[in-house]
């Protein structure tokens, strides 16, 4: 999967499941992508993801999950295609909803302002490696060091 650069830093909500991230911001945008084009492949293309990383996404979902997330009709005459299934529309307003949820959170929004603003965040930028100094907390972030 194409990983997006993300110049601001943000907060991201993941599922674990033993070593698997059984939902993430990633397989909601497949959900999503699924959804919009009604189609795995076509999902895939808009996605710039290759199909089988998508079933694989797909497969550790359904595997952790209590029911599928995505129904899947073979092609042929009567064209073939993909839906989401109940559960996986509900994982995506559950999802989204947390997402805000954290976003407005003061607890969240203290952790992001913990950040240092002088820090420029890039794709090569790696937080907490052994030859970068420890940030302070911002000041009034409510965050105390120790």
């Amino acid at each position: 999967m194409t990983r997006t650069h993300h110049p601001t830093p943000r907060l991201q909500i993941r599922l674990v499941a033993d070593t698997e991230i059984v939902l993430g911001p990633g397989k909601i945008d497949l959900l999503e992508a699924i959804e919009r084009h009604g189609s795995i492949a076509a999902a895939c293309r808009d996605m710039g993801l290759s199909y089988k990383k998508a079933w694989q996404l797909l497969d550790t979902m359904n595997r952790h999950l209590a029911a599928p997330v995505v129904n899947t009709a073979s092609g042929g005459t009567q064209r073939g295609g993909a839906t989401l299934t109940d559960l996986g529309r509900r994982l995506i307003v559950h999802y989204r909803q947390l997402t805000a949820d954290l976003a407005r959170n003061p607890s969240g929004q203290a952790l992001l302002k913990s950040l240092s603003p002088d820090r420029k965040y890039t794709s090569s930028s790696h937080a907490g490696s052994a030859a970068e100094p420890e940030a302070e907390p911002a000041p009034g972030s409510g965050i105390e060091s120790d």
